[in-house]
């Protein structure tokens, strides 16, 4: 970076770097941070070391591990004695916020924010314990504007937010093409208009963008518009997987409760297994607790394919992770971060053996 370069633009890379995956946290589901009564959910059993486990996530599809979890008590059941109190974020950095001022103890969250929070306390602030999604980002265009990829070229497509993961994402992609943009003002070859998942429908109703790339469930309900899907973004990744939601924890709050952090990763490991054996059953746990956060269910034109773009995994998909880093560096969107410690999978590995499952790999970026 130019020492020459004007202070405005420095304040403008720093703030991206601290822009976080915002993967839904736009489509108005949910409020900033808001405590949900779990008092339905009655614990039962030992109590562990703490009385209270704090856990934050965002009420999208992309979390739908945390959403199912909460909404069917499996996350509580392998508490025990030990109470799960539930916020709900629209935004990464109210959450990694929360998680660094103690408000929270453990989140289901994007990669970016993970990066982020992970880099700007140098290393001290969180691990990645677990991995929880994959996939559910598309590039979805008006098929009347837009009739092959290389009509990209010239045309204005949406994503959620400058420096956000898919946005990234899309920069990286637009770079592969041969196509020159501009990552913070979005001109160039592809007009990228930066724009909130809650109004992007309504933009391309209005015509004012000609496509987007974006999570679900903003791209089915583009999709339900009259779109069409030009891309989906896992095929562009080896094995159609990456990572869009991990689990966080404070390093604090491992160090001083790993049994808690076990049985929430436990309560993980059960709940993906039960989405993954139940898909229809899971689907409506999500949606219904979605109802209850939000005051209205997803309808069924937008929930089902969007649900059906989403892989739910206990991996971490640590490689992906690295990549998306190496992107927004590409970019020019972030400095070069540290992440070596970022990830300490030795709980969850350990969970993974007790129920006979395979177990992980962190790519090299986990705790020595």
């Amino acid at each position: 970076m130019s020492a020459a370069r004007p202070l405005t633009t420095l304040r403008t890379i720093a703030a991206i770097a601290a822009l976080p995956l915002l993967a839904l946290t736009a489509c108005g589901y949910g409020s900033e941070s808001k405590d949900n009564d779990t008092s339905k959910v009655a614990a039962e059993g030992k109590k562990l070391s703490a009385d209270t486990v704090r856990i934050g996530y965002f009420p999208n599809l992309t979390h739908a591990t945390a959403l199912v979890g909460d909404q069917e008590g499996l996350l509580q059941k392998e508490l025990g004695g030990t109470k799960a109190t539930y916020s709900q974020f629209n935004a990464g950095p109210a959450e990694i916020e929360a998680l660094n001022s103690g408000s929270i103890d453990i989140g289901w969250i994007g990669p970016s924010p993970a990066i982020n929070g992970y880099s700007t306390t140098d290393g001290k602030g969180l691990r990645i314990i677990g991995g929880s999604a994959s996939g559910g980002v598309k590039l979805v265009v008006n098929p009347d504007k837009v009739k092959s990829l290389k009509d990209v070229k010239g045309k204005k497509i949406a994503t959620p937010q400058l420096g956000n993961t898919q946005d990234v994402a899309f920069l990286n992609w637009i770079a592969e093409q041969g196509w020159k943009v501009d990552a913070q003002s979005g001109k160039g070859d592809v007009s990228v208009v930066r724009t909130d998942n809650k109004i992007t429908p309504d933009a391309y109703k209005s015509g004012s963008i000609d496509g987007a790339w974006v999570p679900e469930p903003t791209a089915s309900k583009l999709v339900a518009e009259g779109g069409k899907v030009l891309l989906d973004e896992a095929d562009l990744w080896p094995d159609k997987k990456f990572v869009i939601t991990n689990i966080i924890v404070s390093q604090k709050f491992l160090a001083a409760h790993p049994d808690v952090v076990q049985a929430v990763l436990r309560g993980s490991v059960k709940t993906n297994t039960w989405i993954n054996a139940n898909p229809d059953k899971a689907k409506a746990a999500a949606n219904a607790k979605l109802r209850e956060l939000a005051g209205k269910p997803l309808p069924a034109d937008v929930l089902d394919p969007a649900w059906k773009s989403i892989q739910f995994t206990d991996d971490p998909l640590a490689s992906t992770l690295n990549s998306e880093a190496e992107h927004a560096v590409k970019a020019g969107l972030l400095k070069k971060p540290k992440l070596d410690g970022i990830y300490d999978l030795a709980p969850l590995n350990k969970v993974l053996k007790a129920e006979g499952k395979s177990t992980v790999d962190d790519a090299g970026l986990g705790v020595k």
